[in-house]
């Protein structure tokens, strides 16, 4: 279930492009890196069967990333950023990929390039951070995503949490890859915070929020 979260935060992004007809503000190195992932942690495609349903959901939302980086660099290219999107993503790749050889359940190739892929997840969004920070705004489809993209890993530690709590469940991959969370959502925190992200995606709802009422005044009267 928690790793098919995400796929809400793509599929709304996608749906969200589809009406813009815009990717600005939307890093392409950061879901370059998150397809990275989903790549890297689905490899078992190949290796293992566990349903019809597991199967045809990790490919569908392998697609779906990858589709998000086709209207990034093709489709709608005009509208992408690469100004801004300048983020060294080798500062990433290289010690994350250093730490998966080091700390991980099996020192065995899939287990390895599945530890990665949990370890770099946890960072992925940096580039996107990054490039907030170099604008000092973001467009609204970008807030969303980054909202719905830090509630799911505030959800994902909140879990981890309560296993630890629960169950004494303890995994030394879920402790750094859940500092690596915590970091970053705070991080987000701090955007959210401190930029005009915050206000522009409050903005947003609020006159959504407006329009339904208005609207439902309309329709009751």
């Amino acid at each position: 279930m928690w790793d098919m979260s995400p796929f809400g935060c793509n599929h709304n992004f996608v749906i969200e492009c589809g009406k813009t007809r815009s990717v600005a503000g939307i890093s392409g190195k950061s879901q370059i890196l998150f397809a990275t992932v989903f790549t890297a942690r689905y490899l078992d495609l190949f290796t293992s069967f566990i349903s019809i349903y597991n199967t045809s959901m990790k490919v569908f939302f392998i697609a779906t990333v990858y589709f998000t980086i086709y209207l990034i660099y093709m489709k709608f290219k005009a509208t992408y950023d690469s100004n801004h999107d300048s983020f060294r993503v080798e500062f990433l790749i290289v010690p994350v990929g250093g730490l998966a050889f080091l700390v991980n359940h099996e020192f065995a190739p899939l287990e390895i390039i599945w530890t990665f892929s949990i370890y770099l997840e946890s960072v992925a969004i940096l580039p996107q951070l990054f490039m907030i920070s170099k604008t000092g705004e973001a467009e609204t489809i970008t807030s969303h995503y980054l909202f719905a993209l830090g509630s799911y890993r505030a959800l994902y530690l909140c879990n981890w949490i309560y296993r630890y709590y629960a169950e004494g469940f303890f995994d030394l991959i879920a402790v750094v890859a859940g500092v690596e969370r915590a970091l970053c959502c705070l991080q987000i925190m701090r955007l959210f915070s401190r930029n005009p992200l915050c206000w522009k995606f409050k903005q947003s709802h609020f006159n959504e929020r407006q329009e339904d009422i208005f609207t439902s005044l309309n329709l009751r009267y």
